[in-house]
C-alpha cells in the first residue's frame, strides 16, 4: 500500500513507533527511523534503538535509515526532514509519535516538567510537521499522522502537561487539515491503547491501578500499526481531520467539539438569570469528571 512512498516516523526506536516503522517498511515505504534514544522522562541519548530498528527492516528486505535528531528543536527537526530528502529524495508521510512523560499532580508540577513535555509532544509535532510542509505543498500530496491520547481527549490524573500537549495536537492536526486541504495534504490523529515503556510508568500503588495496568499489558503495540499504514496510503485520500482511537481489535472514531444545547434570553443575561435559568437548563448535559478508564470501562476486545 505504500510502495514508492517515504515515511518519517519519530520516536521509532521502540514501542508503537517501532511497529509503525516496521509496518510501513513492510508495506513498501522507505522509512526514516527517528529516535533520540532518551529515557521515558527524556533524559540521556542512545543511537542504538534507531539503528536496531533499521537493521531489522533491512534484514526483512526493506529500506530504512536511522536519524537521532531531536524533535523538540526547530533546527534539529528540520534535519530530520532533510534526512528523508537526502536519503530517499522525497518525503510523503510524517508520523509524529515521539514523546516523553513527566507525570505529576498539577499542584506539584514544576515549570521544567511542564515545558519538557510540551516541547517534545506539541512543539515537536509542530516543528516536524512544519518542516515537511513546504515539500508536501510543492508536490501537492502528503500525509500527517499525529499521536494524541485519551488523557487529553477524556482526562487522566497527574498528567496536566501530557494531556494539554495531546489535546493541543488535536487542534494542530485539524488546522493542518484545513490549511493544506487544497494541496491534497491530509492530517489525522490516533489515540493508542497499548502497552509500552511510557505506559509502564503508570503508578501501581492501588488495586485499581494494578488491575488497569494488567489490562493494558495485554494490548499489543503492533495492533495500532494497520490503521497508521492505511492513513498513510492513497486509499485514505478522502480521510482527513479525523481522530481515531485503537484498542486491541477495536477502532473508534472519536467525537469532536460541537454545541450540545443552547439557551436564549431576548433581553440578555445577568449573573442572576444565568444562575436561575441558564445553568439549570444546561446542567443535565454537563460532562462528568471522567477519566479515560471511566469512559472505556469494558475489557478490550
Amino acid at each position: 500500500m505504500l510502495e514508492g512512498k517515504v515515511a518519517l516516523v519519530t520516536g521509532a526506536g521502540g514501542g508503537i513507533g517501532r511497529d509503525f516503522a516496521l509496518a510501513m517498511a513492510a508495506a513498501g515505504a522507505g522509512v526514516v527511523v527517528n529516535d533520540l534514544g532518551t529515557s521515558v522522562k527524556g533524559e540521556g541519548a542512545d543511537a542504538s534503538p534507531a539503528f536496531e530498528v533499521v537493521q531489522t527492516i533491512k534484514s526483512k528486505g526493506g529500506s530504512a535509515v536511522a536519524n537521532t535528531d531531536s524533535v523538540a528543536d526547530w533546527t534539529s527537526a528540520n534535519k530530520i526532514v532533510q534526512c528523508a530528502l537526502d536519503s530517499f529524495g522525497r518525503v510523503d508521510v510524517v508520523v509524529n509519535n515521539a514523546g516523553i512523560l513527566r507525570d505529576r499532580f498539577f499542584f506539584n508540577m514544576s515549570i521544567e516538567e511542564w515545558r519538557a513535555v510540551i516541547d517534545v509532544h506539541l512543539n515537536g509535532s509542530f516543528y516536524v510537521a512544519r518542516a515537511a510542509a513546504p515539500h508536501f505543498k510543492s508536490q501537492e500530496s502528503g500525509c500527517y499522522v499525529h499521536m494524541t491520547s485519551t488523557s487529553g481527549l477524556v482526562g487522566n490524573l497527574g498528567q496536566a502537561n501530557y494531556s494539554a500537549a495531546k489535546l493541543g495536537i488535536v487542534g494542530l492536526s485539524k488546522s493542518i487539515a484545513l490549511d493544506m486541504a487544497k494541496y491534497h495534504v491530509r492530517s489525522n490523529c490516533i489515540a493508542p491503547f497499548a502497552w509500552s515503556r511510557m505506559i509502564g510508568s503508570i503508578p501501581t500503588e492501588t488495586e485499581e491501578q494494578k488491575e488497569r495496568v494488567a489490562k493494558l499489558k495485554s494490548l499489543e503495540t503492533a495492533k495500532i500499526a494497520p490503521l497508521a499504514v492505511f492513513l498513510a496510503s492513497d486509499q485514505a485520500k478522502d480521510v482527513t481531520g479525523q481522530i481515531f482511537a485503537v484498542r486491541a481489535n477495536e477502532i473508534f472514531l472519536m467525537s469532536q467539539n460541537r454545541p450540545l444545547r443552547s439557551v436564549h434570553r431576548a433581553e440578555g443575561w445577568t449573573p442572576e438569570t444565568v444562575a436561575a435559568h441558564a445553568i439549570p437548563a444546561l446542567r443535565a448535559h454537563f460532562y462528568p469528571l471522567d477519566r479515560s478508564q471511566d469512559v472505556f470501562s469494558w475489557d478490550p476486545l
